[in-house]
């Protein structure tokens, strides 16, 4: 992101996202990288959707014996906020941020998705 500053831009990290690993299944990240090139997107952000609908319905079914024996590890960044519900969410239900993410694939709303550029916008 960039500021602008006495009408200079200076580039800053937002301190509304925050680092996350976690192991994810690989053929679910080849199927969200593919979504995102056609929706000019980044598979984080089509993630968050999804993570924001799954916290809205407030209830998850979720077969644990159904998890990917395909799982790698993933490493990005997600809203600070989002991400902080979901590990909650997790406990409450007794799943893995993992399970959680997988699951949310489901419900992603293209329409919804920031776009790539939103990472390098302006503010003031």
């Amino acid at each position: 992101m960039w500021k602008l500053e006495n009408g200079k831009l200076t580039h800053t990290t937002d301190p509304s996202r925050v680092k996350f690993r976690t192991n994810v299944s690989k053929s679910i990240l080849d199927h969200l990288n593919t979504l995102a090139k056609q929706h000019d997107t980044h598979p984080n952000y089509l993630l968050e959707s999804g993570l924001e609908h799954v916290l809205e319905q407030e209830i998850i079914q979720f077969d644990k014996k159904s998890r990917p024996k395909d799982r790698i590890q993933y490493k990005t960044t997600y809203d600070k906020d989002l991400l902080t519900n979901v590990k909650g969410f997790a406990k409450e239900h007794n799943l893995y941020v993992s399970d959680i993410l997988e699951y949310s694939v489901q419900f992603i709303d293209v329409n919804s998705v920031k776009k790539k550029s939103n990472k390098h916008r302006i503010e003031k």
